[in-house]
């Protein structure tokens, strides 16, 4: 990846997160302390990635630094913000470390098409599942308007 696309992603995924919060650059830059110039160039993807920085932005808007980096890997800025709240990156690494210690040396004996098959199936029922919570929560919140609304009142009286 390019030095101008790294930065113009990270500078895209620091906007949408910074505005997913609903902060102002002012307040990013007080909780970074940093100058706010400083901070406007941070934010606008200026100068070397500086991983502390972004994980310091991470904390300071309550998102997933390592989604952040992620999203310059895949070049979708979006996908750090869609991990802000859940956290799916930190969550993968931890699930990383976890299988690292438990198959150790056995890992390498993984051939491409196992892993490919196996993240192809554990992604696709993730989506299954994310696409399942938005119709039942659309369902969830028509029901409850429903009984929310008054019962219309009998003209026959």
């Amino acid at each position: 990846m390019s030095a101008s696309k790294s930065s113009n992603g990270l500078a895209s995924a620091l906007r949408a997160i910074r505005r997913h919060r609903q902060r102002r650059p002012g307040d990013l830059a007080e909780a970074l302390r940093l100058p706010r110039r400083s901070y406007e160039h941070f934010e606008a993807g200026g100068g070397r990635l500086n991983p502390d920085r972004v994980q310091a932005f991470a904390e300071a808007t309550q998102s997933d630094a390592y989604a952040i980096f992620a999203s310059l890997w895949i070049a979708s800025p979006e996908f750090a913000v869609r991990c802000a709240d859940n956290k799916l990156m930190t969550i993968l690494i931890m699930a990383l470390q976890d299988f690292d210690a438990a198959a150790g040396d056995d890992l390498a004996r993984l051939d491409a098409r196992t892993l490919i098959t196996a993240f192809d199936t554990l992604f696709q029922t993730l989506a299954t599942e994310a696409q399942r919570r938005n119709v039942t929560t659309d369902s969830e919140i028509v029901e409850r308007l429903r009984r929310l609304a008054p019962a219309p009142k009998s003209t026959d009286e």
